[in-house]
C-alpha cells in the first residue's frame, strides 16, 4: 500500500501499543500514581524520509483522508479533532524539543488495530509513534521516559488537558507485566498480575473522543479549583497549587486523612463561579483569565466535593491493588476484583463518566463470572476491562457476546475489536529494513 500511495519503499517502520488502564481513571493529571498495561493492538507507521520539506501522510483506513503539509510550519487545528493532527502533535512536540526550524520532510502510512475513541488510547498511541518516527528521522536520541514526557505535553496542542500515563506506558511497557506509573518525575515499577487470572476488555461501541467534547476539560478544571478550596482553606499558598497530590504533599497526611479534608472544607452541591470567587477571595475576571482554560470559560457550576472525594479514594484503590499483587494471598483475584467493582461505582456516582452502555456492560460482565468489572479510560463509551478466571474465559466471552453484543445488533462491529482477552504486551519499537 505504501508503494501504491508513494511510488516507492519504506525505509523503517514504528509501532506503539494502545493501553489498558486497570485500575487509576482520571487521576494520573492530579498527579497521582496509575496502574495500566499495553495491549497487543498498536499503531504503525511505515516511513520513507525525503529531501523535500514536505509532510506526506496517509492511512490504510479509507475513511482517513491524506494530508500533507509543510513539516516547517506545522498547525494543528483544536476546532477539529482529525486523524493526521495526532501525527502532527508528535512530530511538532520533538520539533519544539530540539528548537529546528529546517525540519526534512517524510512520507508516512499509518495503520492500526486499536478501536478508535474506544478508550484504549488509539489516540495517544499515534501521537507516541509519531514523535518516535519523528526522533528516528531526524537521527536525534532520547531516553524513553524524555520521549513519553514531550509526547504527553504536545498532545495538549489538539486541546485535551490530560495526564501522562497514556504516553508513559506506551514507551515503558514491558511484556509480560503491568506497570505503576508514578509522576513527577516519571517512573515505572513492574506489577505482576495473578497468573489464574485474565483481563478481559469489552467494547460498549458507544465511542468517545475526548477532543471533540468538553467533558473531559471539565473534569480536569474541576480538580484543579477543588485542589485550589481545599489548599485555601488548610492556609496552603493555593495560587500555585493546580493539582489534588500537591495538597496531600503539602499537609503530609494519608489519603485517607484527605477524604475526611475534604468532607470538612467542601460542600456536595456545585459550585457557582461567583462561589468559587468568594471562596478564593478574587473577581470573576481573575477566575477566568487566571484559572479557567478557554475549553472551561463558561461552565455554570463546578461538583469539586465530588471529584475530589473520586480521586483520592481512587488513589488508594491503586496502592492496595498493588500491595494485593505483591502480597498475593489465596483470594487475590477476589480482592482485585473487588476494588476494581469499586472504582466503578465512584467512576459512575462521584465523577460520572459512566453512561448507561457501560453501566450495562459491566453488570453483564459479573453476571458471567467477573470477579471485578470497570470503565477503563475516559468513559462516556469506550470500553470496560474485566478480571476473568482463567478457568471461567470461555464461558465468559461466549455468554457476554450473547448477551451485549448479539441481543442488541451490536454485533456489527468486529468482533475482535469488540470483545477480547488481553495479556500484558510491549511498548514502542522502531523496527529498520534488513
Amino acid at each position: 500500500m505504501f508503494n501504491s500511495k508513494f511510488g516507492s519503499v519504506p525505509k523503517f517502520y514504528v509501532r506503539a501499543p494502545g493501553r489498558v488502564n486497570i485500575i487509576g481513571e482520571h487521576i494520573d493529571y492530579c498527579g497521582y500514581s496509575v496502574l495500566p498495561m499495553a495491549v497487543e493492538q498498536d499503531m504503525l507507521i511505515a516511513v520513507e524520509p525525503v529531501k523535500t520539506h514536505v509532510l506526506q501522510l496517509a492511512n490504510t483506513n479509507p475513511l482517513y483522508l491524506d494530508f500533507s503539509t509543510s513539516a516547517n510550519n506545522i498547525q494543528i487545528d483544536k476546532t477539529k479533532p482529525l486523524w493526521h493532527n495526532y501525527f502532527l502533535c508528535g512530530f511538532k512536540g520533538i520539533q519544539e524539543h530540539f528548537g529546528l526550524s529546517d525540519v526534512t520532510g517524510m512520507n508516512c502510512l499509518v495503520d492500526g488495530n486499536i478501536p478508535p475513541s474506544s478508550g484504549l488510547s488509539s489516540s495517544s498511541a499515534l501521537v507516541c509513534c509519531a514523535g518516535l518516527v519523528t526522533l528516528t528521522v531526524l537521527g536525534m536520541n532520547l531516553s524513553k521516559v524524555e520521549l513519553a514526557e514531550i509526547c504527553a505535553k504536545s498532545e495538549h496542542y489538539i486541546g485535551t488537558e490530560g495526564g501522562g500515563m497514556d504516553q508513559s506506558i506506551s514507551f515503558l511497557a514491558e511484556e509480560g507485566t503491568a506497570k505503576l506509573i508514578e509522576f513527577s518525575p516519571l517512573r515505572a515499577t513492574d506489577v505482576k498480575l495473578p497468573s489464574g487470572a485474565v483481563f478481559v476488555i469489552a467494547n460498549s461501541c458507544v465511542e468517545m473522543n475526548k477532543a471533540a467534547t468538553s467533558h473531559f476539560n471539565i473534569r480536569v478544571m474541576e480538580c484543579r479549583l477543588a485542589a485550589k478550596l481545599l489548599a485555601k482553606h488548610k492556609c496552603l499558598p493555593w495560587e500555585e497549587v493546580l493539582r489534588l497530590e500537591e495538597v496531600q504533599a503539602k499537609l503530609g497526611v494519608s489519603l485517607e486523612e484527605m477524604l475526611l479534608i475534604t468532607e470538612d472544607a467542601l460542600h456536595s452541591e456545585p459550585y457557582s463561579p461567583e462561589e468559587i470567587c468568594r471562596c478564593l477571595g478574587i473577581s470573576l475576571q481573575e477566575l477566568k483569565t487566571q484559572i479557567l482554560s478557554p475549553s472551561t470559560q463558561d461552565v455554570l457550576s463546578f461538583k469539586l466535593y465530588q471529584r475530589a472525594k473520586h480521586v483520592y479514594s481512587e488513589a488508594a484503590r491503586v496502592l492496595q491493588f498493588k500491595k494485593v499483587c505483591e502480597e498475593a494471598p489465596d483470594n487475590t483475584v477476589q480482592l482485585l476484583g473487588e476494588l476494581m467493582n469499586q472504582s466503578h461505582v465512584s467512576c459512575r456516582d462521584m465523577y460520572e463518566c459512566s453512561c448507561p452502555e457501560l453501566d450495562q456492560l459491566v453488570d453483564i460482565c459479573r453476571k458471567f463470572g467477573a470477579q471485578g468489572s470497570r470503565l477503563t479510560g475516559a468513559g462516556w463509551g469506550g470500553c470496560t476491562v474485566s478480571i476473568v478466571p482463567a478457568d471461567k474465559l470461555p464461558s465468559f466471552l461466549a455468554n457476554v457476546h450473547e448477551a451485549y453484543y448479539q441481543r442488541s445488533n451490536r454485533s456489527l462491529v468486529p468482533e475482535k475489536q469488540s470483545l477480547f482477552a488481553t495479556k500484558p504486551g510491549g511498548g514502542a519499537l522502531v523496527f529498520l529494513e534488513a
